[in-house]
């Protein structure tokens, strides 16, 4: 009976993939999840003693109306598979989960990396919309203001239309 490590099933599972990884250490890898409205998240798959840990930073500290964000991870953690929402000591957000090692297998990492990329990409716009709302607002007052291109902040539009830009202090 041949037993495959956790670490090797990782590495099979992501050479068997289209997703870039970098295989750090001995049971340290990390992944380049390709997104949409994220355009990647990055996220660690960490072979520990008892435990696969999987770690994906999803955006920095939000600006403004933490509760709100918070509230909207909470209820979010409810419908996610394997990962849940958390915070670092600086307040950035991440996913964050942990299987026991038994349960690593291709099928499981897809399933986890999967489940990442959804929510990272998926809840992206609206952690932004919600915790950066006057920066968003502020910049596309700025850029607005000076003819500059607005692709990469349409899908805050309705944010922009509802409230209106806010205007960068010299231009006050």
């Amino acid at each position: 009976m041949t037993s495959t490590t956790p670490g090797a099933v990782i590495q099979a599972t992501l050479d068997s993939s289209s997703l870039e990884y970098k295989h750090e250490a001995e049971g340290r890898f990390f992944v380049t999840l390709p997104g949409t409205r994220k355009l990647q998240t990055n996220c660690w798959l960490l072979v520990a003693e008892h435990a696969l840990v999987i770690e994906a930073f999803v955006c920095r500290q939000p600006d403004e109306a933490h509760e709100e964000v918070y509230r909207y991870m909470l209820q979010r953690n409810a419908r996610l598979y394997g990962v849940h929402y958390t915070l670092d000591s600086a307040g950035d957000i991440y996913l964050v989960g942990r299987i026991g090692l038994h349960a690593v297998t291709e099928d499981e990492i897809d399933r986890l990396l999967g489940q990442i990329l959804e929510a990272a990409d998926g809840d992206f716009n609206t952690l932004l919309e919600i915790g950066f709302a006057t920066a968003i607002r502020r910049e596309w007052g700025w850029r607005e203001s000076r003819g500059e291109s607005l692709a990469n902040l349409q899908a805050f539009r309705q944010l922009v239309e509802r409230d209106g830009p806010v205007l960068p202090m010299s231009e006050r």
